[in-house]
């Protein structure tokens, strides 16, 4: 049995988190997919992540890893054909397409592959204007019109 998520009462209280919600409903509508290759995604530092990818018996040339706007695609595709007569397969080494959700401002730092583990190193950089601020708050007589009205007898013309 499949159950739907009601956002609604979030968003009455919330501004400018509509892609966030249409994330979570996206999310919730989607098929279970498959989970090959294992991955880890590890916080190592307030804005800073990694992913782990076990990719044993792929080469750093059949491995793409595309940053594309909020979105990270890591691809691995063998490069020839394996003829060989396996008589038990317990390593998998099929191609693989994972994609992962990226949050806004978050890049992509490095890649590297060692030992069949693939790690891709994640930073979240706000602009200077996306952080926070304090506001100073100044001493007046009276509250300042407001921009853009005309003020008329104590009601507001628009």
């Amino acid at each position: 049995m499949r159950t739907t998520l009601d956002f609604s009462p979030l968003s009455r209280s919330s501004v400018g988190f509509d892609h966030v919600f249409d994330l979570l409903d996206a999310a919730s509508r989607l098929a279970p997919t498959d989970n090959w290759p294992p991955y880890d995604i590890l916080r190592v530092g307030d804005n800073q992540y990694r992913i782990t990818m076990s990719v044993a018996g792929f080469a750093p040339d059949e491995i793409t890893v595309t940053h594309e706007p909020q979105l990270l695609v890591v691809r691995g595709e063998k490069a020839g054909e394996d003829n060989a007569e396996y008589i038990y397969r317990g390593i998998a080494g099929r191609n693989f397409d994972r994609r992962f959700q990226l949050a806004d401002y978050v890049k992509v730092t490095s890649a590297n592959l060692a030992n069949g583990l693939l790690a891709i190193d994640l930073v979240r950089e706000l602009p200077e204007q996306m952080k926070p601020r304090r506001i100073e708050i100044e001493q007046a007589k009276a509250l300042p019109p407001l921009e853009g009205r005309e003020q008329t007898g104590g009601k507001q013309a628009a």
